[in-house]
């Protein structure tokens, strides 16, 4: 299951820090799942995006929810279809393997060549969730049991595991990954990242609005810090208004890009006055 080594380097779309493209790319090099955690917006579940189109390689997704469990992952067995096909005569009733579906890990380890996988918010699953999972990322492989296949990893896929922190992390699970934190840009990163969106941006546009927007993550009562994405789409909203800057921070036009809640929207007009 070795891989011909290859580099995460940073794409046209998504500008990743040093210190980011060498957790990518120790964690690919030890084969270990690299955990990524950071504040809501910091670009975590972007990030297996840019490595699959950095390096050229397919990227399944597995979306946890609060009800999800580490068996949805590798396989199904759908016994009502059975059921149901073999009450209407359905040919290959008898053939189990006609029933069993693969999960998102599954896919990963089936593929024919190196994929990556973004296993995203695990932390939204229940605390067991994690640890059901230790011997299939460990190993790359599991069983079977209705049809008595192992299913081994044909070529050992990227594993990226996002985590808003909402729960913690059993250590055992831990032990077995790479972990970084995306600290929130400072602004010289974040121009870089807005200008890979809008590189033709107005030089005074971007700077007025990256101070407002700096200044409201600032303020200590803001419930909601906004993120990278709400800059970005704050910034395009600015550009088709046409809206001068000179008063921005004064009239706030289209805040409600950047800010969501309601006692947040009262505080930054508060202190804009």
């Amino acid at each position: 299951m070795s891989e011909s080594r290859q580099n995460f380097n940073s794409t046209p779309d998504y500008v990743a820090s040093r210190q980011l493209l060498a957790s990518v790319n120790v964690a690919m090099a030890l084969q270990k799942p690299l955990l990524v955690k950071g504040e809501p917006g910091t670009g975590k579940t972007m990030l297996a995006q840019a490595v699959a189109q950095s390096l050229g390689k397919k990227l399944i997704v597995w979306n946890i929810k609060s009800t999800t469990k580490a068996q949805d992952g590798l396989y199904m067995y759908d016994t009502i279809q059975r059921l149901y096909d073999g009450q209407f005569g359905e040919e290959g009733v008898d053939d189990i393997a006609h029933y069993i579906k693969l999960g998102k890990l599954g896919e990963a380890f089936e593929a024919d060549e190196q994929v990556v996988l973004l296993i995203d918010e695990i932390d939204k699953a229940d605390l067991e969730f994690p640890n059901d999972l230790l011997w299939e990322l460990d190993q790359m492989e599991f069983y079977i049991h209705e049809t008595k296949r192992t299913v081994r990893a044909k070529h050992r896929p990227i594993v990226i595991i996002t985590s808003n922190a909402e729960k913690e992390l059993p250590d055992a699970f831990l032990r077995r990954c790479i972990f970084h934190y995306i600290d929130f840009p400072d602004e010289q990163l974040m121009e870089e990242i807005v200008r890979t969106h809008y590189p033709d941006v107005e030089e005074r546009l971007l700077k007025d609005a990256m101070d407002v927007f700096y200044w409201i993550r600032s303020m200590k009562d803001i419930r909601k810090k906004p993120s990278t994405s709400e800059l970005i789409d704050w910034i395009n909203a600015l550009q088709i208004g046409g809206i001068p800057t000179d008063r921005l921070r004064e009239e706030l036009p289209f805040i409600g890009v950047v800010v969501k809640k309601d006692e947040d929207l009262e505080t930054v007009r508060a202190k804009s006055v």
